[in-house]
């Protein structure tokens, strides 16, 4: 298990932000990206995931391929990167680095449409 402190960990998500294409940030702009320790069983839940199963990261909101007009949200879109399961599976900090940028990638995706299966395409899992 590796251990960043908390802004160690924001700068590799932020670092893992900028390496985004620039064309993609305006879709960006109103969508919360923060960390958080782990998630609660509220998360899990929300998710359909059992208590204990891990999750490094997720996406709260409507994807913009299933967005419409009429959607009104009282809140911003989210994206939450889980601190301790990533630290947790990773050995090194070079490896735990590595798995924030997979990990705020694949969030970006979701809130763009994008499935697991095209992830996977791109070497995301």
């Amino acid at each position: 298990m590796t251990r960043l402190s908390d802004r160690e960990f924001e700068d590799a998500v932020g670092r893992a932000l900028d390496r985004i294409a620039d064309e993609f940030h305006a879709y960006l702009e109103n969508v919360l990206i923060v960390v958080e320790d782990e998630p609660t069983a509220e998360d899990l839940e929300s998710l359909g995931l059992a208590e204990g199963e891990p999750l490094l990261g997720a996406y709260y909101g409507i994807p913009l391929g299933e967005k419409s007009f009429f959607d009104v949200t009282m809140e911003p879109d989210r994206i939450v990167i889980y601190k301790r399961p990533l630290e947790e599976m990773c050995e090194t900090v070079d490896v735990l680095v590595e798995e924030i940028e997979i990990t705020v990638i694949h969030e970006i995706a979701h809130h763009f449409d994008i499935d697991e299966e095209t992830l996977e395409q791109y070497g995301y899992h």
